[in-house]
C-alpha cells in the first residue's frame, strides 16, 4: 500500500513539476499577436490571389500592421476598402503601381501556321503541350486553349475571335494565376506604363520565323536602331526591350518593324487597332518627322 501512495505522490509531483515548467515556458515564449490582425484580415478581400507580393490576405495584414507595406498594394479591394483599412490603422492609403498581364504573343489563329488538331478527353493547353508540344508550327507560341482563362479568379481574360487570351485591364489584379498556367510562360506581369511590348518569344530567325508566324520578330533590328540607345537590344534572335529605360522607350521603335512584332499600345489593353504609319523598311526616320506624319493626318 505504501509503495502504491509514493508511486502515486511521485507522479502527482511531476505532473506539478511539469505543469509551472509549461506555465513559464509559455510566460516567456509567447508570441504577441496584435489584436488588430484579425480586424484588418477580415477588411480584406480574402482571395488570397497573392498580387500584393505576399503570400495571402493575413500575411499582408501583418505587413500593414507592420507599416512595411500600404493599403493600396491590395490591388482587389475597392477604392472605399482601401481607405477604409487606411482609416482604421491612421495610416495613409499609399500609392502602387497598377500592374497587368501581358501575353507575349500575337500569333493567333490568323497568323500562325496550325500543324494538327489535337482530340483528347481534356483538351488543355498544358495537355497538348505535353503530348506533341503545341499545335501551331511555332513552338513558342499560344496554343489557344484557355487554361489563362480558367485559371483566372477574376474573369480578367476572355479568348477573343482570334484564339488568343485577352486581359482586361481594369478587372486585371495581377494575380499571376496566368503566369502559372501557361505552360509556354507567355504571360508577364508589367507595370501598365510600359507601353512598348515586343508581342513574340520565337528564338527563330528571319524567313525562318516569318514562315511559321507572320507576325514573329525577324531579329532585323530595325526597332534596335531607331530606338534611343540601349532601349532595344537583339538576343538570341529576338528584340528585348531595357525597361529601366522606360522614359526613354517611344512609338517610333514600332515604325520599321516588318511583321508588327513590336507594339506600342495606345490603350492600356492589346490587341486593340493603333495608328500605323506606313515607311520605307529600309530608311530611318527623324523622331520629329514620325510623329509629324502620324499625327497631323
Amino acid at each position: 500500500m505504501d509503495e502504491i501512495l509514493i508511486a502515486l505522490e511521485i507522479v502527482a509531483g511531476l505532473a506539478i513539476l511539469f505543469g509551472i515548467i509549461l506555465a513559464i515556458s509559455y510566460k516567456k515564449l509567447k508570441v504577441f499577436e496584435d489584436p488588430r490582425l484579425d480586424i484588418v484580415e477580415e477588411m480584406l478581400p480574402n482571395t488570397n490571389c497573392g498580387a500584393c507580393g505576399v503570400p495571402g490576405c493575413r500575411a499582408f495584414a501583418e505587413e500593414l500592421i507592420a507599416a512595411k507595406l500600404s493599403p493600396s498594394g491590395c490591388t482587389v479591394s475597392s477604392p472605399e476598402g482601401i481607405d477604409n483599412i487606411a482609416g482604421f490603422l491612421g495610416v495613409g492609403v499609399g500609392e502602387a503601381k497598377k500592374r497587368v498581364a501581358r501575353l507575349l504573343c500575337a500569333g493567333g489563329e490568323k497568323e500562325a501556321h496550325n500543324l494538327a488538331n489535337y482530340k483528347g478527353g481534356m483538351s488543355t493547353c498544358r495537355g497538348e503541350a505535353i503530348v506533341t508540344g503545341g499545335s501551331k508550327d511555332c513552338t513558342w507560341g499560344c496554343i489557344g486553349l484557355g487554361d489563362c482563362a480558367d485559371a483566372c479568379d477574376f474573369e480578367a481574360i476572355f479568348m477573343n475571335d482570334n484564339g488568343l487570351p485577352e486581359v482586361v485591364p481594369e478587372k486585371c489584379t495581377a494575380c499571376n494565376d496566368c503566369v502559372i498556367a501557361c505552360p509556354k510562360e507567355l504571360f508577364v506581369l508589367m507595370p501598365i506604363e510600359q507601353k512598348l511590348i515586343v508581342q513574340c518569344k520565337s528564338l527563330l530567325e528571319g524567313d525562318k520565323a516569318e514562315s511559321k508566324c507572320s507576325v514573329a520578330c525577324t531579329a532585323c533590328a530595325r526597332c534596335e536602331i531607331d530606338s534611343a540607345v540601349d532601349v532595344i537590344e537583339i538576343k538570341n534572335n529576338l528584340a528585348v526591350i531595357n525597361y529601366t529605360l522606360n522614359d526613354q522607350a517611344s512609338p517610333i521603335a514600332t515604325k520599321r518593324c516588318p511583321t508588327n512584332a513590336i507594339v506600342w499600345l495606345e490603350g492600356d489593353a492589346q490587341f486593340q487597332p493603333s495608328k500605323k504609319t506606313e515607311l520605307p523598311l529600309g530608311r530611318v526616320e527623324s523622331a520629329k518627322e514620325l510623329l509629324e506624319t502620324e499625327y497631323c493626318q
